[in-house]
């Protein structure tokens, strides 16, 4: 695949998006396959030896534990059949992260040329810190007390400088070295496969017909908040369980696959899939305590809450989400997958209400 063009979120809309990596779980631990990965990791570490340890990632991505002498290092493997190639971008992210002054892993070594291996990899640092998602559900801390911090790290890496809108070309990295979307127009990308995730959620059941309508004439009429001159960076997955640190501190923000060039108040809005409107109201000063706000922040906020709502609808149903436990990791202790279920279809609602009815952002 020589780019992510046509799609609006790659964990949604990919070709083997509800396959198990290579379409087998235990693929990671077939031989030939653990043999392509020694080898790999000879080509990095030479003549000193190393320990392999399956990560058991719940991501779209096989993952390693590679232990060398005294360090740790995290290895990610893509080998979807859609051959793609965005780990290379997501390197040159990170490391403009990191520069912007915002906690973000180093990439050692990225290859998705496919030419040595049958996968793409990526060879991290290793954060030796939980998820904020593991502390919050083991211990339900105060965890108000970090957003502040997410909001202003989201304001800071939208300073970085980025072109166009949608996914970032592969081949502008190679040739220009710049971050460029593929999509002329952030109306563009916003309504790639709209129709399709609407479509299918009504197939499914999850939304009834006069729903569907309903919400489709409410971003028809929201439409003008998509005249962007110019685009952000977005980190598209933006959640508890992609930022690493401890109850008081933010120690690393990770998982940048599906970034974007995008609007300013999406990563705020993917944070409001999850969270109440006391959190966000604390993300905001945070941001502000960087940059200012949007112009038109709310009617923007509550329609990217609805767009990443309707995707995670897709992505819940198709999965088999509702179905699941508390072991997962999308259901908090003690609830169930009907609690997720709920609690998905209640947010659309309310991001429904927020666009026709102008509630506060508080009413979350």
């Amino acid at each position: 695949m020589k780019n992510r063009k046509g799609i609006y979120y790659w964990k949604c809309d990919r070709l083997t998006a509800f396959q198990s990596p290579s379409n087998q779980l235990d693929s990671k631990n077939a031989p030939d396959f653990l043999s392509s990965v020694e080898l790999l990791l000879k080509g990095v570490f030479g003549t000193r030896s190393f320990e392999v340890l399956t990560a058991n990632g719940q991501g779209n991505h096989i993952t390693y534990y590679v232990k060398e002498d005294e360090q740790t290092y995290f290895l990610r493997i893509e080998d979807g059949a859609e051959c793609d190639n965005y780990m290379n971008v997501e390197a040159r992210v990170l490391e403009n992260v990191r520069l912007s002054g915002v906690a973000a892993p180093r990439v050692y070594a990225v290859d998705t040329s496919r030419r040595k291996f049958p996968f793409s990899y990526q060879l991290l640092e290793f954060i030796d810190y939980p998820d904020l998602n593991i502390l919050y559900k083991k211990d339900k801390f105060d965890i108000n007390k970090l957003a502040g911090k997410i909001g202003s790290s989201i304001a800071t890496w939208q300073k970085i400088p980025v072109k166009k809108f949608g996914f970032f070309d592969p081949s502008k990295l190679y040739e220009d070295k710049c971050l460029e979307g593929l999509d002329e127009t952030y109306h563009e990308y916003f309504l790639t496969n709209w129709n399709n995730h609407l479509h299918f959620l009504v197939e499914s059941g999850f939304l009834k017909k006069d729903q569907c309508l309903a919400i489709r004439k409410l971003v028809q009429e929201h439409e003008w908040c998509l005249k962007l001159d110019h685009g952000v960076l977005v980190h598209k997955d933006l959640a508890l369980w992609n930022i690493l640190g401890t109850k008081t501190s933010i120690k690393s923000f990770i998982d940048w696959d599906d970034t974007i060039s995008g609007d300013p108040t999406d990563d705020i809005s993917l944070l409001a899939c999850f969270h109440s409107g006391d959190f966000i109201k604390e993300v905001m000063e945070g941001y502000q305590k960087v940059t200012e706000l949007p112009a038109n922040f709310e009617c923007r906020f509550w329609l990217h809450l609805l767009r990443n709502m309707i995707v995670k609808a897709v992505i819940r149903v198709r999965g088999g989400y509702f179905n699941l436990n508390h072991d997962f990791f999308l259901i908090g202790t003690g609830e169930t997958g009907l609690s997720l279920k709920n609690a998905t279809q209640d947010r659309i609602q309310k991001a429904c209400s927020g666009l026709k009815d102008q509630i506060k952002i508080s009413e979350l």
